[in-house]
């Protein structure tokens, strides 16, 4: 697989997953737009070095890679950050929003502010960011774009509490793919999430783990932001150097919203009598 001439936008590539996302990219052609505000891991500050570093040590190892810092906090400034990737470069062909952070506040901690910042880098950011690519890809006659999203909000059993936030801002994140991959497809602009886990400064971890690294998540950056990739509205989970897609579908012989091929019921009383029925997984058609 190569990526030569073509041109991808990382954002908060100057540390942990993103960097190594750009290191891959990198090595195999592609020539690297990395973005990062160097804010520090609950999400505050901001600090271009982190960046230009980044960009430097790729450049040593033979990379194409170009710095830029700067926030992703409005439409403005995301739409702002796509323009003069295009004004330098001529072109986008993928572009892979990475940048974000965890933060733990329980339920009855959580502020307006610290929920909207949330949203702003994991939901609305992306959006922003796709929404000014999108002439240039549709005109180009198409483009990648990753949306990363989280198994911690999507897999129940996986929650943390304190993480609603966060798990919120990434089901937003993942919504918007959904949207984004339908509205796409006839443009061959190609939307997909990636739901990483690797053990980076999000973790408290300093230096190389021992398992959950973060270059083994990369190879599947790569794939949904390659040509290879053809389909969208998927999320690919990796972790540990191990894939798995999938998304939401819905039950066999469903004729949405008129025949959910559920459990028939007229009063709260039948759902409650019913309910060890109606809360089946829903993988093939329920008696009535």
């Amino acid at each position: 697989m190569t990526f030569e001439r073509q041109v991808i936008l990382l954002t908060g590539a100057g540390r942990g997953l993103g960097l190594a996302y750009a290191r891959y990219l990198a090595a195999l052609g592609a020539t690297i737009v990395l973005q990062d505000t160097g804010a520090d891991r609950y999400g505050f500050g901001e600090d271009d070095a982190v960046a230009e570093m980044a960009a430097e040590r790729l450049r040593f190892m033979g990379g194409r890679v170009h710095a830029m810092g700067g926030s992703l906090d409005s439409r403005k400034q995301c739409h702002r950050l796509v323009e003069t990737v295009l004004e330098r470069h001529g072109r986008l062909d993928g572009l892979i929003h990475n940048a974000g952070w965890v933060a733990h506040q329980e339920v009855e901690e959580i502020d307006e502010v610290a929920f909207d910042s949330m949203m702003t880098i994991a939901a609305r950011a992306p959006l922003w960011l796709a929404q000014a690519a999108w002439p240039a890809m549709k005109a180009a006659g198409g483009g990648r774009i990753v949306v990363t999203t989280s198994c911690r909000a999507i897999y129940p059993q996986y929650v943390q509490k304190g993480l609603a936030s966060y798990a919120a801002a990434k089901m937003a994140a993942l919504g918007i793919v959904n949207v984004l991959a339908r509205e796409g497809a006839s443009h061959k602009i190609v939307v997909n999430a990636l739901s990483p886990v690797a053990k980076t400064r999000m973790w408290g971890v300093d230096g190389e783990p021992e398992e959950l690294r973060p270059d083994e998540v990369a190879p599947g950056a790569a794939f949904l932001v390659s040509e290879a990739c053809v389909d969208g509205g998927w999320v690919l989970r990796a972790a540990n150097g191990q894939f798995h897609a999938t998304r939401a579908t819905e039950a066999e012989g469903v004729d949405y919203p008129q025949d959910l091929q559920g459990v028939c019921a007229t009063s709260a009383a039948e759902i409650a009598a019913r309910w060890s029925r109606i809360a089946l997984p829903a993988v093939e058609p329920r008696s009535r």
